[in-house]
């Protein structure tokens, strides 16, 4: 479900994007106007064309988007930090704690540094 959602998604994203593309800008742009002439596709109906297109693709990018942030949590299980199944361990007073072994005790120990700066000896 999750998938057929996500692929409807996406292609409502590029057609989103294509759409936009196509609209005539201020400057002329990427626009498709072509001039005068009362065609099929005019001046005037193709921006309203690609107006209401565009605001059928956002409206379902934003629907598939809110269905795929509540599906995202209605999957997700609720967890509490303080209810936890096992207690921690309770240590006696004025007992000093146990190391805990970890990776860096296990790692071989570098060898000392020397002291003082170390003049260079020659052979």
């Amino acid at each position: 479900m999750q998938t057929v959602i996500i692929v409807i998604h996406l292609m409502l994203v590029l057609g989103l994007i294509g759409v936009v593309l196509l609209q005539r800008s201020e400057g002329g742009g990427l626009g498709i106007g072509g001039g005068g002439g009362g065609g099929f596709m005019s001046s005037r109906g193709t921006t309203n064309l690609l107006t209401r297109t565009t605001a059928i693709l956002a409206a379902g990018f934003f629907v598939t988007s809110l269905f795929l942030s509540w599906l995202a949590n209605y999957e997700r299980k609720p967890s509490s930090i303080i209810n936890s199944t096992s207690p921690a361990p309770i240590s006696q007073p004025g007992a000093p704690a146990a190391p805990a072994g970890g990776l860096l005790d296990s790692l071989p120990k570098a060898p000392a540094a020397p002291s003082a700066p170390q003049a260079p000896q020659s052979k």
